[in-house]
């Protein structure tokens, strides 16, 4: 068996189609099966099960594919540590995660990291879902992806950090801004910025609220995190957000975060093909940042926080 057929594999695995790997790859299904059937010949026994829709791993397959994901990853990692010390460079650690979390969860990391390492370069990846996140970490684009979590997901290790509660946004002068706490009966009537259909945090918002029994009025704006809050501050709308630690940081910003209690916190926190692959760099900086948002002190080697077991503008911007 070659590397090749290691990596194909894997690929058959966690898409489940072989049409599908083979369009990814650039190349014929044929040249995909025979990846699959030189390693079945190896091992002597059936990889996959072929089924109407696609086909799955068997429980021979399923053994295979978490070793080679492993030993795949942890090869890659090496590989890629080796050309940068062939390359002079100080090393790398690539991060996923949408486009305006890096502020709220990431800036004293990344502060206290480069002090630490000025010759490491953080590699950032904007992605618009956690989908795409998960993606590029499965294609070995990137170490670590930050989301928000959910269920779990094969060949994906997760890691909480933080719960985030619900709050509405609003401007001062709104009737909502003296409330102490938002019921059910005021959301139905709110001005709603909801957040981009392929959000896991809309999803979730959404869905928590169909179990109370109540639905959104018609959007009246669709944004980002940030955005959000700024249409909220002109008075724009109603923006229904996690508590994110940089929520409302602007000098004098003219809304008010009030809390939702009757809605269930998201979870947001790492996501990664394997920890033990992970390299000291990659680490410490998924450390970092959870010892910042867990309020805790930020020694060389954290324990990462706590295992989880619950539930294309693709491109990268650096910091030298």
């Amino acid at each position: 068996m070659t590397l090749d057929d290691l990596r194909v594999f894997i690929a058959v695995c966690e898409a489940g189609n072989l049409s599908a790997v083979a369009r990814s790859l650039s190349c014929t299904q044929s040249a995909v099966s025979q990846h699959v059937r030189r390693l079945e010949r190896e091992t002597g026994i059936a990889l996959i099960e072929r089924r109407p829709r696609g086909v799955v791993p068997t429980a021979a397959g399923r053994t295979l594919y978490q070793a080679a994901l492993g030993g795949i990853a942890s090869l890659d990692a090496a590989l890629r540590g080796l050309g940068e010390l062939r390359d002079g460079h100080g090393g790398t650690v690539k991060i996923t995660t949408g486009g305006v979390t890096v502020r709220h969860f990431m800036a004293d990391a990344i502060t206290a990291f480069r002090r630490r390492h000025p010759r490491v370069t953080l590699e950032f990846h904007s992605a618009h879902s956690a989908r795409r996140c998960i993606d590029l970490l499965r294609g070995g684009q990137v170490d670590l992806a930050w989301i928000t979590l959910g269920r779990p997901l094969p060949g994906v290790q997760l890691r909480a950090v933080i719960d985030l509660p619900w709050v509405l946004v609003v401007h001062a002068s709104d009737p909502l801004a003296a409330r102490e706490a938002i019921l059910p009966a005021d959301l139905a009537a709110i001005r709603y910025i909801a957040q981009p259909d392929n959000s896991a945090s809309r999803q979730r918002l959404e869905d928590d609220c169909a179990r109370h029994g109540m639905t959104f009025p018609a959007p009246v704006g669709v944004a980002d995190w940030d955005t959000a809050v700024l249409l909220a501050e002109l008075d724009i709308g109603h923006a229904v957000l996690p508590a994110l630690p940089r929520l409302l940081d602007a000098p004098g910003s003219p809304a008010r975060a009030i809390p939702i209690p009757f809605l269930t916190p998201i979870t947001v926190g790492w996501a990664t093909r394997q920890w033990h692959t992970l390299s000291p760099l990659a680490t410490e900086f998924a450390d970092l940042v959870t010892a910042e948002l867990e309020g805790g002190p930020a020694p060389a080697a954290l324990s990462g926080g706590r295992p989880y077991a619950g539930a294309n503008g693709d491109h990268p911007y650096h910091l030298p």
